[in-house]
């Protein structure tokens, strides 16, 4: 991610779209085989749908959003996550008359101002899942091991679960109360920023990584240990779902996200090749959100994951790999141009990657930029062979030679498609 645009962002050039493209494929394969269709929501939305979503208490809505006023003189922001569009969009467009729950993905830009880091940009590109509709344990577990089941495919290394409760609206008040008594009695051990979480939200505490802080809060009580005996119910047969699947996981009571709209089961990705800052992917549940954006009484669950924490964790490798050249047509005089920019033509018509010299080059330069453009196979044509009626094909991996006839040219455009579809497509 070396391709700085305004502080902050980056540039995606092609040799990096090979794989994001392929992160992206394979999280569509394993999203819709469950049942998940694609959704896609504006950039920007009111703001008042992350105050009222997000929490105007949380980090992101009181330090992280772009927001301006538009010529309607509307407050809107651009998207710093993607769950709440996505139940707005169930709300607007009366998806609750569906049959539930309704499961959803997304690959979509989000927006924060935060400090720049590796992986963490403030304009980046994220995949999730949402499922409206249901508070079936069985669920939670479902969009967790979706989003397992998509690091595993890609083969990132050294990922490990981690598993909260976050309890709901009958238990949580009294625990807070307990919390809030616990900070009160500390508060002189506390940075700035904890001592003002702790008057915000409470809960917030808990994400703070000065050692200080986490020295004191190794003896805050915790709200895992602190729910209703429905939240812990329910908990306890997400945990089996788990087990019963082979996912190991473990269960840390500090764990809260970023969002106040978060209830019951929350979990988090962490991966070792991260560093410090290791979390990649994450979510839970949100029974309260869709209620309290205007929409039924209705419970949900999901997950947010950025490509670029995806792609830092793989390395950044396969380069180019899957934008590579099939047929390259190399033109030793202009009179050949005409059938060649035909012969492009049709094989482009046909899904197969071609392309020719447009610089004027010798044909050892022109080879050298078939090679780097990765051709599988090079078609020569001008010289005494164009007198002769004649192409030159040459297999770029063996270096073995033929000649074929260039007339009819149809002859010559279904070789290539056999060539291509036996040798570089299987």
């Amino acid at each position: 991610m070396k391709h700085q645009g305004p502080k902050g962002t980056y540039d995606v050039l092609p040799d990096d779209r090979p794989l994001r493209s392929r992160i992206v494929h394979a999280a569509a394969r394993i999203f819709t085989a469950a049942g998940y269709g694609r959704i896609e929501t504006p950039a920007f939305e009111e703001t008042g749908l992350f105050v009222r979503g997000v929490g105007a208490s949380s980090d992101v809505v009181r330090k992280e959003m772009y927001t301006f006023e538009d010529k309607g003189g509307r407050s809107m922001t651009l998207k710093p996550e993607g769950t709440a569009p996505v139940v707005r969009a169930y709300v607007q467009h009366g998806m609750h008359k569906l049959a539930q729950p309704v499961k959803l993905w997304y690959h979509e830009r989000m927006y924060r101002f935060e400090r720049p880091q590796a992986g963490r940009f403030r304009e980046h590109y994220q995949l999730g899942v949402e499922a409206i509709g249901s508070d079936d344990p069985s669920l939670d577990a479902e969009v967790i091991v979706l989003l397992s089941d998509l690091y595993d495919e890609l083969e990132v290394s050294g990922v490990t679960l981690r598993l909260g409760n976050m309890g709901c609206p009958d238990c949580r008040p009294a625990y807070l109360e307990r919390l809030r008594r616990f900070l009160d009695g500390a508060s002189d051990e506390l940075c700035e920023d904890c001592r003002e979480r702790a008057e915000l939200n409470p809960l917030r505490v808990f994400d703070c990584k000065q050692e200080g802080c986490k020295a004191v809060l190794a003896e805050a009580p915790l709200l895992v240990e602190n729910v209703c005996d429905a939240c812990g119910e329910h908990f306890g047969a997400v945990k089996g779902y788990l087990e019963r699947l082979g996912r190991d996981y473990r269960v840390d009571g500090t764990l809260v996200r970023g969002f106040d709209y978060y209830t019951r089961t929350t979990f988090e990705f962490e991966c070792s090749r991260l560093g410090a800052q290791s979390g990649i992917g994450g979510g839970g549940r949100y029974d309260r959100l869709v209620a309290e954006i205007g929409g039924p009484d209705v419970p949900a669950v999901g997950f947010g994951t950025g490509i670029e924490r995806i792609v830092l964790a793989m390395g950044g490798g396969e380069k180019g790999s899957s934008g590579r050249l099939q047929v390259f047509f190399a033109v030793l005089d202009e009179g050949a141009r005409p059938l060649v920019v035909e012969a492009l033509h049709r094989l482009r018509r046909r899904g197969v990657a071609a392309d020719t010299d447009y610089a004027g080059r010798k044909l050892k330069g022109q080879m050298k930029q078939a090679d780097r453009l990765g051709a599988n196979v090079v078609v020569i044509i001008g010289g005494d062979e164009l007198a002769r009626g004649k192409a030159t094909i040459r297999d770029m991996k063996s270096g073995q030679q033929s000649e074929l006839p260039l007339e009819p040219l149809d002859d010559l455009v279904s070789h290539l498609l056999e060539r291509v579809n036996g040798d570089v497509l299987s």
